[in-house]
């Protein structure tokens, strides 16, 4: 069972009498000094990707503020996101999905029984049959990009410059898929030798380019918008040279072959070919709510869009960092048939997740509005693109806890080799999407789209959650229900304190630009302090996350 009985310690204070327990998270009880290192590794290098994903995050925080000052939620802005959306539709789909999930669980087993000949072959095969594949999905996409945007936007066909701004954008953005595919496989080799730094830190020159762009090239253009699409193929080539640069100083430089051969190159398509769906179904959801969007008030897809930059922000730094980090872990465990230890490693990854996520998302629900403004409230976005991104931030945060979950419960299946199982739960997830969207988007516009994917992503995370304990590849460890429960304490009280504080300043637009982040600074630094206390005053001990095995 996930949850069970609390254990009471009747010597603690008595209003924290239901609440403390000390707790430790440990991954084995009792504690076994040898087995400390794995949560030492996991958490250490889940934090290294968090710090370097980080920086990139703030990066993207700058370039976001200076395309809502720029071009704000523009029809210019929205035939952008569409563009760019489509190629990032694949991108999220090879750097954080189907082709990472197949290759790395091949790789880490080529690496422990192979030679290191054997190992250079497999890796020059897969790169070179994914370089050509790759080309030749962007010179079709190039072809195609009219008929593109016409079935993802279709309402920009009432806008002839709109639809034309989205075709030119499609046609310079679609080669960074190439780029970022082929960076998708240097990052797993990287990933798999323990190199977590430079695969997270590279995203930050994607959004160097994209800065530089609207603040040198745009100006300089009749059309400013396609400064964006120049960098976003600027920040493609620079993020496959430097990790090919990396992979270099390993010895495992990729060479290129016209015809590559290898069993392994069949063995990774057929292991793609389920996961390609399985994991993006998060994306597909979002490129629905495009779809949608692009019928409602103009500026719709943008206040979507800049909800979702802020979102992305905890589901990168977190979400993303574990689900890179226990992957290679969990195909290791599989390979060498540490059921224990595959079982251990998800569920010190899952009560990770609701003790970050869960104070995350309430934090962006209460301050939605603050963080908006603090952020894009500036030169073309106004006051009615602040409200209307900050009611889509809403809807999304309430789904945060379950897109991470899927990052965290999907490399489950993927270690295993299983494919097929979450394709059949993403295809129940996406019906629940489309059926939302379409029930939502009537009276809550596109703040519905956005509450439609936010459940369609507890379901997709839930049906995984019961898949892997049905097979036997996850038992949960005692103490979850009183561990929920004092998370979901501290994130009350913590909640209803950052709503006390944040009414005290009616209106933040009339703010300057240093008292917004001065303020937003002091109340997000207060929530986690708050936060903090209330877990530490119900048992909770961060510094034991290092050890696996306590109870909670």
């Amino acid at each position: 069972m996930l949850f069970a009985a609390p254990q009471v310690n009747p010597e603690n204070p008595p209003c924290l009498s239901i609440l403390y327990t000390p707790a430790r998270f440990h991954l084995n009880q009792p504690p076994a000094a040898q087995e400390f290192p794995l949560a030492r590794s996991l958490l250490g290098s889940t934090a290294l990707v968090g710090q370097m994903t980080l920086l990139s995050r703030i990066l993207g925080l700058v370039r976001d503020s200076l395309l809502a000052a720029v071009f704000g939620a523009s029809g210019a802005m929205d035939a952008f996101v569409v563009a760019f959306r489509i190629p990032n539709f694949f991108r999220r789909l090879f750097a954080e999905g189907a082709f990472s999930q197949a290759f790395i669980p091949v790789l880490a087993n080529y690496r422990h029984s192979s030679s290191d000949e054997e190992l250079q072959r497999l890796i020059d095969a897969v790169f070179s049959a994914l370089a050509i594949a790759v080309f030749g999905l962007v010179v079709v996409g190039i072809a195609l990009a009219p008929f593109i945007i016409t079935a993802f936007a279709p309402g920009f066909v009432k806008d002839p410059h709109q639809f034309g701004l989205g075709v030119t954008l499609l046609r310079m953005t679609f080669p960074y898929l190439l780029f970022i595919a082929l960076t998708a496989l240097v990052s797993g080799v990287l990933n798999t030798y323990g190199r977590f730094a430079i695969p997270a830190l590279t995203p930050a020159l994607l959004n160097v380019a994209f800065i530089s762009a609207t603040l040198y090239l745009a100006p300089l253009l009749d059309e400013p918008i396609l400064a964006l699409g120049i960098g976003v193929l600027v920040g493609g080539a620079l993020q496959l040279a430097v990790q090919l640069l990396a992979v270099r100083r390993l010895g495992l430089l990729p060479r290129l072959s016209w015809w590559p051969r290898h069993p392994a190159v069949g063995r990774i398509m057929r292991l793609m070919g389920p996961a390609i769906f399985g994991v993006s179904i998060a994306q597909i959801n979002f490129l629905v709510d495009t779809f949608l969007a692009s019928f409602l008030q103009a500026g719709s897809i943008s206040w979507l869009y800049y909800a979702d930059r802020l979102m992305e922000f905890p589901l990168a730094l977190f979400g993303i960092a574990l689900g890179t980090v226990i992957l290679p872990n969990l195909s290791r465990h599989y390979a060498k048939a540490e059921t224990g230890l595959f079982s251990d490693t998800l569920d010190w990854a899952l009560r990770a997740v609701l003790t970050v996520t869960l104070p995350a998302a309430a934090g962006l629900a209460v301050l939605a509005l603050p963080m908006v403004t603090t952020l894009f409230h500036y030169g073309q976005f106004g006051a009615l693109d602040a409200r209307m991104s900050a009611f889509a931030l809403m809807a999304y945060a309430f789904g945060l806890t379950g897109f991470i979950l899927v990052k965290v419960l999907a490399p489950g299946f993927y270690a295993r080799e299983d494919t097929r199982t979450p394709v059949r739960i993403g295809v129940v997830a996406m019906v629940t999407n489309l059926v939302g969207c379409l029930l939502l988007s009537g009276p809550l516009q596109h703040a519905g789209l956005a509450l439609a994917t936010s459940v369609a992503a507890f379901v997709n995370s839930g049906l995984l959650w019961r898949g892997l304990i049905k097979v036997g590849a996850y038992q949960p460890r005692p103490g979850w229900r009183m561990h929920l429960l004092r998370v979901s304490f501290a994130t009350l009280l913590m909640a209803a304190g950052l709503h006390y504080a944040a009414a005290l300043i009616p209106d933040w637009s009339a703010l300057t630009v240093y008292l917004r982040a001065a303020a937003l600074g002091a109340l997000i630094v207060a929530g986690m302090l708050v936060y903090a206390l209330a877990l530490w005053c119900c048992g909770v001990r961060f510094s034991d996350m290092a050890q696996p095995g306590a109870r909670v």
